[in-house]
């Protein structure tokens, strides 16, 4: 058993590894996170309301549509089944990180709570480097992560009180974000399969069911391709 002072060398390193992967999400968050603040602020929700509803729902996406409720009238049975639409990619996510946080103890619990479409992104291709806790280098990059959108909405709703400008078209952050992790991914051929199964599904779900109500379809479509792929494997 590692002493404490072993414990937090091995954290130090685990962070000075994880850190330059997240400098993408850093990046992305700053920018949605800072709109996402002044959207709520705009609707007269204060920077407390911004940062607790980021800190304990981290929900990203579903956050800005929750603006919409939270003006609106309350309505439970629509917004449990908004959460779960816009959200249902996450049972995806975490059936496939089971083997990968398999013997994390305790650690798991954090990394489950922070675990985002950005986070999954990096933690399903990136490897800790030799020498760098495995426990802890997951744990950086999801703290990390987790950390930059909290700070960035509480940025966002203190700014929305203070800058009179139109950010209109700021949340298109979001887009530029995911392509820069894809483009990340890309440059690794034993990840392009996989990408290319998440484009072609995508592409498909939006000819047939449109913007609207690709996300389910394109989910299913993607699990069911790598499922058969993993049969073909196997055989």
């Amino acid at each position: 058993m590692r002493s404490r002072s072993e414990r937090r060398q091995a954290r130090r390193l685990a962070l000075r590894a994880a850190f330059p992967h997240t400098i993408p999400v850093l990046t992305g968050f700053l920018f949605l996170g800072v709109a996402y603040g002044v959207l709520m602020s705009s609707k007269g929700y204060g920077p407390v309301w911004s940062t607790l509803m980021s800190a304990i729902g981290f929900g990203g996406s579903m956050q800005f549509v929750a603006i919409s409720l939270l003006t609106a009238a309350f309505d439970p049975a629509q917004a449990f089944f908004l959460s779960c639409m816009v959200n249902a990619r996450h049972l995806f996510y975490g059936l496939s990180m089971l083997e990968k946080y398999r013997g994390l103890g305790l650690a798991r619990i954090p990394l489950v709570y922070t675990l985002c479409d950005e986070t999954f992104s990096l933690v399903s291709t990136v490897e800790p480097p030799p020498g760098v806790d495995r426990k802890y280098f997951y744990l950086s990059i999801s703290l990390l992560d987790y950390a930059y959108w909290v700070g960035a909405t509480a940025l966002g709703g203190v700014l929305g009180h203070l800058l009179p400008f139109d950010f209109t078209g700021l949340d298109f952050a979001l887009t530029a974000l995911f392509v820069v992790l894809f483009l990340e991914q890309w440059k690794k051929p034993e990840n392009r399969p996989a990408g290319v199964i998440g484009v072609f599904a995508a592409a498909v779900s939006v000819v047939i069911f449109g913007g609207d109500n690709m996300v389910l379809p394109a989910m299913a479509l993607i699990v069911a391709a790598l499922l058969l792929g993993r049969d073909k494997l196997c055989r």
